[in-house]
């Protein structure tokens, strides 16, 4: 019998290789054949040296043309009915509206949909977001109902969300909280000396370079601390995002860079070595999924400063204790926070150590990905002996987070 094929559609080659790589990497493992798909980029070939079957999408991220879009949906379903999977698992709402609607067309048995945050349409408060959102939203309804489907949701804000504006059936909503860390990768740093003490505060913000991120506060927090004669360095590490709308400017960006506010350090592949040069991880975020920057950050031991935001307070449980909440926009409280761990490095070391520990509860990338198996095994029409160690609890809508 032909081993069960699973196809992953995300908005990025990018997220792929950075945030699912290890599912891919499971799914085969267990005996299952991966497909990759996504837009064009230069991550696809680095997913293909690693032995997956990767294809580009012919997908534009910032369209809005009806007819466009309409083709990109024809093409996904002529794809999906020549592979024949037997399920697909679509990431972030655009892929995974389109996913959805497209395995239906073409006879898909399962959907797994992932929407990891609520994206630019939900929490930008432009004119052209408020316009999109009654657009986006019937399209999730059409997109993610249905029996045989799943909507994988990252943090309890979402699965409200969701719950409350009756969008999908209640039965298909999971949680299941971030994509998952490596433990192997994302190590305690090595003990700084007594010294270090001294040295000047390192802080990081690491995110795409989006307004909704809190860049514009990190950028006044550093203002603000820099005008004090504090010698906190501030660092940035990201790329601004041409695919959204709340992209920051490039040329903006390299202005805070030559005024000295901020080291920008473009995009970094090493992060667990980034990580280990830093002493605090800051994320001023509007709103998000679960966020990868701050679980690594957490599995590193560092401290957090993040916002009470959705997404954000999923990892950041109690102020104080296992990391500092600001509030949303307030970029003076993010300088208050800053400084504080800076003057304050032993409170910053206890910070670091219990977020921690929330990771090895919760983030364990081997827990996401068995829980995220324990939902293909719900929904696939027969019981795969690759599931076999799969747990077969996870978290439903009826459930409390």
């Amino acid at each position: 019998m032909d081993a069960p094929k699973v196809v992953l559609f995300a908005n990025t080659d990018w997220y792929l290789y950075n945030f699912r790589l290890s599912l891919a990497r499971k799914l085969r493992d267990e005996g299952f054949e991966v497909v990759l798909i996504s837009p064009d980029g230069e991550y696809g070939p680095k997913l293909e040296a690693l032995g997956f079957r990767w294809h580009a999408v012919p997908m534009a991220r910032r369209s809005l043309n009806p007819l466009r879009e309409v083709a990109l949906l024809g093409w996904l379903a002529r794809f999906l009915f020549r592979e024949r999977p037997a399920l697909v698992h679509g990431f972030t709402i655009k892929s995974a509206v389109y996913g959805a609607l497209a395995s239906r067309i073409a006879g898909v048995p399962a959907r797994v949909n992932a929407v990891a945050g609520m994206g630019y349409v939900f929490t930008s408060r432009d004119l052209k977001a408020r316009t999109l959102k009654p657009l986006v939203t019937l399209a999730m309804r059409l997109a993610f109902g249905g029996r045989s489907s799943a909507l994988i949701l990252q943090n309890s804000d979402d699965l409200e969300f969701f719950r409350s504006t009756k969008l999908v059936d209640a039965s298909v909503l999971r949680l299941i909280r971030s994509s998952g860390v490596s433990l192997t990768r994302f190590q305690i740093r090595a003990q700084a000396p007594a010294e270090a003490d001294k040295k000047p505060l390192r802080v990081l913000l690491a995110a795409r370079l989006l307004w909704d991120k809190g860049i514009a506060e990190y950028v006044d927090a550093a203002r603000a601390l820099k005008h004090e004669g504090r010698t906190v360095q501030f660092l940035l590490a990201g790329l601004p995002d041409d695919g959204n709308p709340a992209s920051v400017e490039r040329a903006v960006v390299e202005g805070w860079a030559k005024e000295g506010l901020v080291t920008w350090l473009g995009h970094v592949d090493d992060m667990p070595k980034l990580l280990s040069e830093i002493d605090v991880m800051a994320l001023p975020s509007y709103r998000e999924g679960l966020p990868k920057s701050l679980i690594e950050a957490a599995a590193c031991a560092l401290p957090l400063v993040t916002t009470y935001a959705p997404g954000c307070r999923e990892v950041v449980t109690e102020n104080g204790v296992d990391g500092l909440v600001v509030p949303v926009r307030d970029s003076v409280a993010l300088a208050d926070a800053i400084r504080l761990l800076d003057d304050d490095r032993a409170l910053a070391t206890k910070l670091g150590v219990a977020a921690r520990d929330r990771v090895l509860q919760e983030f364990d990338e081997r827990i996401v990905i068995d829980k995220t198996l324990s939902v293909y095994l719900e929904l696939l029409p027969s019981r795969s002996p690759a599931f076999e160690r799969a747990p077969a609890e996870v978290l439903n809508a009826g459930e409390q987070p």
